[in-house]
């Protein structure tokens, strides 16, 4: 089940905790990938709050969000680069994109092999892509005030397991938003000081939001190149003439 767009845009853009969720996730993407630099980067879903620190040194940058949620004209006041697009089929040649962030996109599909599948034809060689997901052992996944309580939550686990089952090899690993999810003033006061500490002690299971980067992984042919096997190839450079019968 999709989010309605105008619920992610009030939630990350009009609300206290969707301000600091934001910017807790924005900065460990940013640890995942400090720049772009005459990259192509695309974000699925609604990715459009974490993708802005990439429009001034990216090639190009895209926002894709599917037809189930809608779509909004992203950035304000400077040139529209959001697309409504259905979510198995992207306006997109194969191999375009360097970087690509899924979020708000994954937990919610109701055709997750499809997309991936999508993700995988889209993302070029040495592309790399981001999945942020909903942490199954987290808070954020419990509560239904915030855009983490929808959808289908991963442990780190079934994330990568079903990544590397449709052509993807994981590379890393991080969690994010360790805050609880509340609006209460002592937790947005101190909401610095949980980031930070979960952040230091690696605190996987408490951290609302889990992200895993992946590499596109190609297949090997079945098929060997050569159908024919020299088992002497010096016998096979320097051929012996044939003997010749002799008359009896």
């Amino acid at each position: 089940m999709h989010l309605d767009v105008q619920e992610l845009r009030n939630f990350y853009y009009r609300s206290t905790l969707g301000r600091a969720a934001q910017k807790a996730v924005r900065a460990q993407l940013l640890e995942f990938w400090p720049e772009a630099k005459g990259q192509t980067v695309a974000g699925f879903g609604f990715a459009v709050p974490f993708l802005r620190p990439y429009l001034a040194g990216a090639r190009r940058v895209i926002a894709l969000m599917p037809a189930p949620q809608g779509v909004l004209g992203w950035p304000q006041g400077m040139p529209n680069v959001s697309v409504l697009c259905d979510e198995t089929q992207w306006p997109l040649e194969t191999g375009l994109v360097d970087k690509l962030l899924i979020m708000h996109g994954l937990e919610v599909s109701d055709r997750p092999a499809a997309l991936l599948e999508e993700c995988w034809r889209v993302l070029g060689p040495g592309g790399a892509a981001i999945f942020a997901v909903p942490n199954r052992a987290g808070l954020w996944s419990r509560s239904d005030r915030t855009p983490f309580g929808t959808g289908r939550p991963y442990s780190q686990t079934q994330l990568e397991t079903l990544l590397k089952a449709h052509a993807f090899m994981p590379e890393r690993h991080a969690t994010t938003l360790y805050q609880p999810p509340s609006e209460r003033r002592f937790w947005r006061k101190t909401a610095g000081m949980w980031e930070k500490m979960g952040g230091s002690l690696n605190f996987i299971d408490a951290g609302g939001v889990l992200m895993v980067e992946a590499t596109k992984r190609v297949q090997a042919p079945s098929e060997p190149g050569l159908r024919a096997t020299v088992r002497k190839p010096l016998d096979a450079l320097n051929p012996k003439p044939k003997p010749v019968a002799k008359p009896v």
